[in-house]
């Protein structure tokens, strides 16, 4: 074997590592997509009323004073498991019903305390808003938050 690296090796290293990595990369690509539509995510109750919910959160630029899944800002709680926080697996009707009333009392005015205020929503926007909040719930997070208290 020659001591030298010649052009041709190189060429030839060159472009089997791009192959291998580019091959490589459409595979990891490939098993995430697959792993999130099988796994992670809860498509059977994917609503209208999740996706109006999710246009709610977009409308009124929730994300930036909440954080969602650990995406978002750090300003207000966690809010990816708010509907586990608020006791929705065990009495889905009393934690909606906490959850509008907690909207809608905002801004509480308690001193020291950040506000959030109050976006006028409709009782349609609330439903839809809390449907997606409890779907985002169901989402395997592979346990992020590492606990409930958001």
């Amino acid at each position: 074997m020659s001591e030298r690296f010649t052009k041709a090796a190189a060429r030839n290293i060159f472009y089997g590592g791009s192959i291998f990595f580019f091959v490589t990369f459409v595979a990891l690509t490939g098993h995430t997509h697959f792993y999130i539509r099988t796994h992670s995510t809860d498509e059977a109750t994917l609503t209208d009323s999740v996706a109006r919910g999710k246009h709610v959160w977009e409308q009124n630029a929730c994300i930036n004073c909440h954080s969602l899944l650990g995406e978002g800002a750090y300003f207000a709680p966690e809010l990816g498991n708010v509907w586990v926080r608020y006791g929705g697996r065990d009495d889905p009707q009393s934690a909606r019903e906490a959850l509008i009333a907690w909207m809608q009392s905002q801004p509480s005015g308690a001193e020291g305390r950040r506000q959030m205020p109050n976006f006028h929503l409709d009782d349609q926007q609330l439903n839809d808003l809390i449907d997606f909040l409890e779907f985002t719930s169901r989402v395997n997070t592979q346990n992020w938050p590492p606990n409930d208290a958001g």
